[in-house]
């Protein structure tokens, strides 16, 4: 029996690579274009990659993504480039009949205000976070156009997938470029080869973020396409619990074996108190994550080690 055949779109970003070397990938025939081989911002050669594939199912996890400087320095290609390949992914789609899309957006797409945990129904119930609001207003975009795609056109079934912050294999350790766990980890390792004895924490540390390793939402990818009837349209997929910005640093010193002290730099910029998004509809699905935190940190430590510019 042929093995259904899967466009995964953004293979070469950490989520699309956790993906791919995960042990359950092999059930499946995926098809990972890089960008040389497809320019997903060109709509005429999307429409013809999809017309010629004819996939089972796309997974759309292609994006331009970076951390709080990158978002305030780019909000035009954030907002663009996103709007951009949501679009055309999932028209082409669309256009070539395509059943099944499973659509990776962000936790970002919640209003800065709301009340945690965040549930689903809270998307366009306030104001985004400026720092990111480009980013968000596209992933936004993406998730309404599944919505109106699965009430226009019965027989297809576009959903999106909400997931917290991500870090692990893959991930990207440069400072520039970094989320909060790699930027953590590249910093104590510093302080560990340098032999430094103390390490600075912007803040008071007391903010709360929820950061599930990579891994993890690859095995809740290929659960879903599994069982994609049985996936709500909407759904969130998290921990269900968080942990402040002071216990990623202990963690992440432990790990690496660094024994120094934490200074904290109250002047500098902190962003949302915490950002927990709901699981409810998760836990109802059946499926939890897997990796703890310290196994996570480890396991990307491994991978920080083994190549330094990732």
């Amino acid at each position: 029996m042929a093995k259904a055949r899967i466009l995964l779109t953004g293979g070469r970003g950490m989520v699309g690579q956790n993906i791919l070397e995960h042990p359950h990938a092999a059930n499946w025939e995926f098809v990972a274009p890089t960008s040389k081989e497809l320019d997903l911002t060109d709509f005429r050669a999307t429409r013809q990659f999809m017309a010629d594939l004819r996939p089972d199912a796309v997974i759309h996890s292609a994006g331009r993504v970076g951390g709080i400087q990158a978002n305030i320095a780019h909000p035009v290609d954030f907002l663009v480039t996103n709007v951009d390949l949501g679009r055309n992914v999932i028209l082409a789609a669309r256009e070539a009949g395509v059943g099944k899309l499973l659509n990776l957006a962000s936790s970002c797409m919640y209003p800065r205000n709301a009340l945690n945990p965040l549930g689903e129904a809270l998307v366009l119930q306030g104001e985004l976070e400026p720092t990111n609001e480009g980013y968000a207003l596209a992933k936004i975009f993406a998730t309404r156009l599944c919505e109106y795609i699965n009430r226009e056109t019965p027989g297809l079934h576009y959903k999106t997938l909400i997931p917290c912050n991500l870090y692990g294999r893959h991930d990207k350790f440069a400072p520039q470029h970094s989320h909060l766990i790699p930027a953590i980890i590249h910093k104590v390792h510093q302080a560990k080869v340098q032999h430094l004895a103390e390490v600075d924490i912007w803040g008071d540390g007391t903010a709360r973020r929820e950061f599930m390793y990579a891994g993890d939402l690859a095995d809740a990818v290929l659960r879903a396409l599994e069982g994609f009837d049985q996936l709500p349209d909407l759904i969130n997929i998290g921990l269900g619990h968080d942990y402040s910005i002071n216990e990623y640093y202990a963690a992440a010193a432990q790990v690496i074996g660094w024994q120094g002290r934490f200074v904290h730099d109250t002047t500098k910029p902190v962003g949302m108190k915490q950002k927990l998004v709901d699981i409810g509809r998760q836990r109802a699905w059946g499926w939890m994550p897997a990796t703890a935190l310290h196994e996570g940190i480890e396991k990307a430590y491994h991978y920080y080690l083994q190549d330094k510019h990732a």
